[in-house]
């Protein structure tokens, strides 16, 4: 079983070997060997369900669509003994973990011994209602801490909500939360956004995280190549984590601690992943005479001599991720230093199967005739397939014993129990103001307006110490610079200012009050640590408001760690600025154009993209409304520009509808910022954000040329979309929008974005369309030269108006 090149030492640099255990193992954490029998017999039954589970959705229950529902049983196995020491003992009331994704029956089949989940949600998994295929804190019944299934995200979730966690200890003392677990495979560790959050620096000094790698040497399609083990465990240390590793069983060491053991270890230690998977499913003479052929033979020989044929192997199988003794020793050793810790498991993917260790065996199912086997050889009767223990055994003793600890004894409405109830959120909508006042510039952009709202709102009452803003080191270029200098940095480890008393920027004085966080350049860490401080409320008790900034080109480089943040009902904001061609100067690889998509399709998200500083305050305003409703409010994300824009284009709206009702139409969606002066010939012009001005002024020109102009800016056009999409024709604010004597105008929409974005508005009274848009990558440039190239310069919106009003 290699784990590293034979010239490297058997335990990498910061690793501790922990695997010469004492024999006196029985007493491990103050257990007795009634207890690890007990034990034992428990993650018996948790291997039995969560093997039933996949095998009663894929054969028993009815399936008349006849397709394969799925599973991973193996994958399930590998982790039966690492979850068992958890939750049966290690684990303990306020502790959060994340499960492997392929993991999710035997969570599950934990759940349902601890009290926590109905027996009878034990037949629904992957039914529509059911138990979800992986786990879903918004959607499986029983007590999810963290989503998991898009891999690599699940595994680095907790060590972020660690960081939100220290966050809320250090600025309200009081919180639900205690230890970060996450459980993942070894597999998952070649997604690059492990790599990017492990070298993150904010997450050095996490004590309270635990990493558990199931190395069961298996990925969906191959054997993992054995070298990558060794580095990987180097990288962990030299990154700052404390390296533990469950390598061997308790029979493995006593084999190496007879006459010829050392070699035995090395020959071991030394063979392919391959090789050992096809030897653990091989017979005792063929695993002999494989022994046979290394160039310590002799000694190997004499080590394995007491075993039996029958015995060998079992021996050769005997790995620390399957010795409860073992795992739990290891796990004593995790928080006992400053560190993070990360502990390598080592297991057989199918664990306790017929399937164990063949390298096929990802998705491979039990057939109904080897489940049956499986069910007789565990002398488990059908009538009593998913039941758990007799309440007065000494396993249902332990269980009862394990929930309690666990705090799973308060009961919610619906019957299921859950570890943590959250509190009510500290502050309500009611409490965050309808207007902040806070920009009177004659010309301003959004961005500019967005930074002087912060600074107002760090100091509104029972609100702003709630809010906490991050960025992937892009802070002072998206106009963060003024709230950092208010309220601080965060920082876990003390620090000294060596810039003190020079003129600067900006000043971190970095601290465990600040109410900044700093990362990277790492788009992904920026959305997954928003994710989990927006979910801090939920896992600690302590609602915070979360605000990032990013260059809106690269919110697509974070798109899959929002879209989790977003899956797992985190309530955070976001800041996409710069956006769009409008950046001219910067050319196409700094220029957005599908993230408005993104903010029209995200399901759990609110987009805002509007053009006047005011309009800014009212989105944030209403962003931190959203936060505060847990049940059914969303994440926002606003889309910003740096273009100067003129504010009193704004006042002809205001003056005809006044400032209160122009900001209850721009809630809703949009409103009218010009009307038209005549009716016939006539065209509407609909927009949103940076590209208002030039669409404007094409207003002003067709008016010079006799057409009447009804000018709808769109400031949340989701809202609208969404309005629309629900009462059609009946939409009152659409019909605000596009008043009926005014329906049979042709329309054109224009979009520092991609066209098809606001083009739906045009199918809402069936009226003839042109969408302008960014539709191809930009260049550098002037603004006016870039947005001609792309087409929604003012003289194209007029050119594209006059083709719709000739027919």
């Amino acid at each position: 079983m290699q784990t590293q090149a034979v010239s490297e030492p058997h335990i990498a640099p910061g690793a501790q070997d922990v695997s010469f255990l004492s024999a006196s193992l029985a007493n491990t954490a103050g257990l007795t060997d009634d207890d690890i029998a007990i034990l034992e017999s428990i993650q018996q039954r948790v291997l039995w369900l969560a093997t039933n589970i996949i095998h009663h959705a894929n054969h028993v229950r009815p399936n008349p669509e006849g397709v394969k529902i799925g599973g991973h049983q193996a994958s399930s196995a590998s982790v039966v003994s690492i979850m068992t020491a958890l939750y049966f003992h290690f684990l303990r009331a306020g502790d959060r973990v994340s499960i492997k994704p392929h993991a999710s029956p035997v969570f599950h089949a934990i759940m349902s011994l601890l009290g926590a989940l109905p027996k009878r949600y034990l037949t629904t998994l992957r039914q529509f209602g059911g138990l979800q295929a992986y786990p879903s804190r918004t959607k499986d019944i029983d007590p999810v801490d963290f989503s998991t299934g898009s891999v690599g995200l699940g595994a680095v979730a907790p060590a972020f909500a660690a960081l939100t966690q220290h966050y809320a200890h250090a600025h309200f003392g009081d919180t639900d939360a205690r230890r970060f677990i996450a459980l993942s495979g070894d597999a998952e560790l070649d997604e690059g956004n492990v790599w990017e959050a492990i070298i993150e620096e904010s997450l050095q000094d996490l004590r309270n995280v635990i990493w558990i790698i199931d190395l069961n040497r298996q990925s969906l399609d191959r054997v993992v190549p054995g070298v990558r083990a060794g580095r990987l465990k180097q990288i962990f240390a030299a990154c700052g984590w404390q390296v533990l590793e469950a390598k061997y069983g308790l029979r493995l060491q006593a084999a190496y601690a007879r006459p010829g053991g050392q070699a035995l270890r090395q020959c071991i230690d030394d063979m392919s992943n391959e090789q050992y998977q096809s030897l653990i499913r091989s017979d005792g003479p063929t695993i002999r005479k494989a022994l046979s052929e290394y160039s310590n033979s002799a000694d190997i020989a004499r080590a394995i001599a007491p075993v039996t044929d029958a015995e060998l192997p079992s021996l050769l199988a005997n790995l620390g991720g399957h010795d409860l003794r073992v795992l739990l020793q290891v796990l004593a050793k995790a928080g006992s230093t400053s560190q993070p810790t990360v502990i390598f498991a080592y297991t057989i993917k199918g664990w306790g199967l017929p399937i164990a260790g063949d390298p096929l065996n990802h998705s491979a199912l039990l057939s109904p005739e080897r489940m049956t086997a499986f069910q007789r050889l565990l002398g488990i009767d059908d009538a009593h397939q998913w039941d758990g223990f007799d309440p007065g055994s000494p396993e249902g003793r332990w269980c009862a014993q394990s929930a309690e600890r666990l705090g799973l004894r308060a009961q919610s409405p619906d019957g299921v129990r859950r570890p943590h109830p959250a509190r009510p959120p500290a502050i309500t909508p009611a409490a965050i103001p309808a207007v902040l006042n806070a920009s009177n510039l004659p010309v301003a952009s959004t961005q500019e307006a967005f930074g002087r709202a912060l600074l107002r709102l760090a100091d509104a009452p029972g609100l702003g110490e709630r809010i906490v803003t991050s960025s992937p080191d892009v802070s002072v270029s998206t106009n963060l610079a003024g709230w950092i200098n208010k309220v601080g940095t965060f920082s876990l480890r003390a620090a000294t200012d060596y810039e003190a008393g020079r003129a600067r920027a900006l000043n971190w004085q970095a601290g465990a009050r600040g109410r900044h966080i700093e990362l990277g350049i790492s788009e992904m860490n920026l959305f997954m640590l928003l994710g989990q401080l927006g979910l801090s409320h939920e896992i600690n008790g302590q609602i915070l408001f979360p605000i990032g900034t990013v260059y809106d080109p690269f919110v697509c480089r974070g798109l899959d760690a929002l879209i989790y943040g977003l899956y797992s009902g985190s309530k955070f904001i976001f800041a996409g600025t710069p956006s769009g061609v409008t950046l001219s100067p910067e050319g196409g690889a700094h220029q957005s154009s599908v993230t408005p998509s993104l903010g029209f399709e995200l399901p759990n998200l609110d987009f805002w993209e509007p053009c006047f500083a005011v309009e800014v305050e009212w989105a944030l305003l209403e962003a931190l409304r959203q936060c505060c409703d847990r049940a059914e409010g969303r994440s926002t994300y606003l889309r910003l520009s740096t273009r100067p824009v003129e504010q009193a284009l704004m006042q002809p709206a205001i003056d005809r509808l006044g400032l209160d009702a122009l900001r209850r139409q721009a809630l809703a969606g949009g409103y009218r910022i010009r009307v038209p002066a005549r009716s016939d010939p006539l065209v509407h012009l609909v927009t949103c954000g940076a590209v208002l001005p030039d669409v404007l002024a094409a207003a002003d020109y067709l008016e010079r040329e006799g057409v009447g102009v009804n000018v709808i800016h769109l400031t949340r056009p989701r809202r609208l979309y969404e309005d629309w999409k629900q009462h059609g024709r009946e939409s009152q604010h659409l019909v605000t929008l596009i008043p009926e004597d005014l329906r049979s105008a042709p329309m054109v929409t224009v979009h520092d974005g991609a066209s098809h974005a606001l083009a739906w508005i045009g199918s809402t009274f069936g009226q003839r369309t042109v969408s302008l848009g960014v539709d191809r990558f930009g260049q550098s440039g002037s603004r006016q030269d870039v947005y001609r190239y792309m087409g929604i310069d003012t003289l194209s919106v007029v050119a594209a108006a006059f083709r719709l009003l000739d027919g």
